[in-house]
């Protein structure tokens, strides 16, 4: 029986959505709901995806599989990057500075503003007529 390498577990979050990425010793496949990350999103968000592995170095050491559920293509992809970024501090510490610095290590706590009774959406009222 071969050895196991260690799972990096680390949660990202954005928006409504919800990433669980898993980390551990490979080729460098990012796997996103059983598909290839290519064909999950555009390959603008692709290329995001790759911003933490670039900056820490560690491009072709990682196989990575992310379960994410919740929203839109947009804060799929920056959850996917958040807990990317997560794993790779936890696993190399030494990571951290460098991630800070290109802020991907702050969670974006921004969140659509809930629709006000009377209103059409949160802010934005009905047309008034006056007569």
């Amino acid at each position: 029986m071969a050895s196991q390498s260690k799972v990096y577990h680390a949660v990202g979050k954005r928006k409504t959505s919800i990433a669980r990425v898993y980390m551990q010793a490979g080729q460098g496949e990012i796997t996103i709901n059983g598909k290839a990350a290519k064909n999950y999103f555009p390959k603008l968000y692709t290329e995001s995806l790759q911003l933490p592995l670039n900056i820490a170095g560690s491009k072709t050491t990682f196989d990575i599989r992310i379960n994410v559920m919740g929203g839109g293509s947009s804060s799929q992809a920056d959850a996917c990057k958040f807990g990317i970024s997560k794993a790779l501090c936890l696993h190399d510490a030494s990571n951290r500075p460098a991630l800070k610095k290109a802020m991907l290590l702050t969670r974006d706590s921004r969140v659509v503003e809930r629709k006000k009774y009377g209103h059409k959406k949160a802010r934005k009222s009905f047309q008034f007529s006056k007569r």
